[in-house]
């Protein structure tokens, strides 16, 4: 068996099987590299080397925690809340709250597709924004599962087909790139086919994002349409509402977010817009007499330790899986079996880069991997290069769309877990996996024979 595989079903089972995704992924890749013949030493050598890169993501999350816990003792969040259940009134009827509920998506919705594209702030926005509106889900009975496919979806299939923002670096700086150094530049410069720019990438990823497109509809209209019940206990007591609003406070909270904001945007740095947020919140936002700062830091970092663990762990993981040398084994011994067959090769590609993108946790890593063994394999079966940009685009986003190891599920997970009642393999993973994964593979293959 090939090392790429074991290692990823492992750490799929373990997962599933409710041990600790940082467990799981530890075990997963020393299985990883053992069953590669790396040796225990040379194991444990990559996967170190691999956890420095999740350090600065790690500790983004931590302060971002931080901030959100602070704000949430400005009373800015239960300002949030309170207008909105006004709107419901107190006796809602049923078109009161179909149209609070599909204002609510719509404007999270919004704020994931704008973290892409319009302000690149990425997942920064999740902690911060979702946990105050736990209160408002739950005076909706809003399914959180629908939530976390509603924010996946804007993360994921905006930078597949939108190149703005971080859809600019995935589809230009780094599919488009890729597929020129790893044969297409060839092409080009032999005036095989014409010269490749990002709306060539953005015009080939159109299909595979519509899958995406019918995985939420199914979610948002037979899988997670019917109400679901929280605890509202639990969810005072992670956000405890504050009855007595402080206008000074609420005031110094905006000015928090705008000047995090801003400093996220001119430093590229998600760790010092959140530092500068807190900092501004502990000498003038922060209610002192129900939280000090250093008690408003240390939850923020205990409700995103598990978050940033999982992501250091990712890290190495997927160091070993590359020093493991078994990717191109594995795409190699596929090309044997499926011999001519087309549209079996195109569905293998899709299969194995699922397989390679949910150990890696992200496609903008993935990309560098995958683009040197399938452009070269696509133009041997014959695809035209829209549609190997198509196969090559939808293999990295798969595993965004649901790996354990995603930031683009754990960030979800970060949000709607503020209370505890939000599960990251249950409640995020399988419903993104079985909604996304599923529609993409489909739609990616479709693309695939059809461009």
């Amino acid at each position: 068996m090939n090392a790429v595989i074991v290692a990823v079903v492992l750490m799929l089972a373990l997962s599933l099987a409710r041990v600790n995704v940082v467990i799981a992924l530890i075990i997963s890749a020393m299985v990883a590299g053992l069953t590669a013949g790396m040796g225990l030493n040379d194991t444990i050598t990559a996967f170190n080397q691999g956890l420095g890169g999740g350090a600065e993501v790690a500790l983004a999350y931590a302060l971002l925690g931080a901030f959100a816990v602070a704000l949430a003792h400005t009373g800015i969040t239960d300002l949030l809340s309170h207008n909105i259940i006004r709107k419901l009134g107190r006796t809602p009827d049923s078109g009161a709250v179909r149209k609070v509920k599909i204002t609510l998506l719509m404007a999270i919705l919004a704020m994931a597709v704008m973290s892409q594209n319009l302000i690149p702030v990425h997942i920064a926005f999740i902690p911060i924004l979702l946990p105050p509106l736990l209160h408002v889900m739950e005076s909706l009975k809003l399914d959180r599962r629908l939530i976390a496919c509603l924010i996946t979806f804007g993360l994921v299939t905006t930078y597949m087909a939108v190149p703005l923002g971080f859809g600019l670096i995935f589809q230009e700086g780094l599919l488009l790139q890729n597929l020129l150094n790893n044969g297409l530049q060839g092409l080009v410069d032999a005036g095989t086919i014409a010269p490749l720019n990002v709306n060539d990438v953005a015009s080939a990823m159109v299909i595979p994002a519509a899958g995406m497109v019918v995985g939420l509809l199914v979610a948002l209209f037979i899988s997670y349409r019917k109400p679901r019940e929280y605890s509202v206990a639990k969810t005072l007591a992670a956000e405890p509402e504050l009855l007595n609003l402080n206008p000074r406070r609420i005031a110094v909270a905006f000015a928090a977010i705008g000047l995090a904001l801003f400093v996220q945007l001119w430093t590229d740095s998600m760790i010092f817009g959140a530092l500068i947020g807190f900092v501004v919140l502990s000498i003038g936002g922060i209610d002192k007499e129900a939280i000090s700062t250093q008690d408003a830091f240390t939850r923020g970092v205990h409700m995103m330790a598990n978050i940033g663990f999982i992501m250091i762990a990712a890290k190495g993981f997927a160091e070993v899986v590359r020093s493991s040398g078994e990717v191109p084994m594995l795409v190699e011994s596929i090309q044997q079996f499926i011999g001519d067959n087309k549209a079996l090769a195109a569905l293998l590609m899709l299969v194995i880069g699922l397989v390679i993108t949910m150990g890696i946790g992200s496609s903008f890593s993935t990309i560098p991997i995958i683009a040197t063994i399938y452009v070269p394999l696509g133009l041997s079966f014959g695809f035209s290069v829209p549609a190997i940009i198509a196969l090559v685009g939808t293999a990295a986003a798969l595993g965004d769309a649901g790996s354990p190891a995603s930031d683009s599920t754990l960030g979800p997970t970060s949000g709607l877990n503020a209370d505890g009642q939000h599960d990251h393999i249950n409640d995020t993973v399988i419903p993104t996996f079985l909604h996304f994964n599923l529609p993409l593979i489909a739609s990616g293959w479709v693309a695939a024979m059809v461009l």
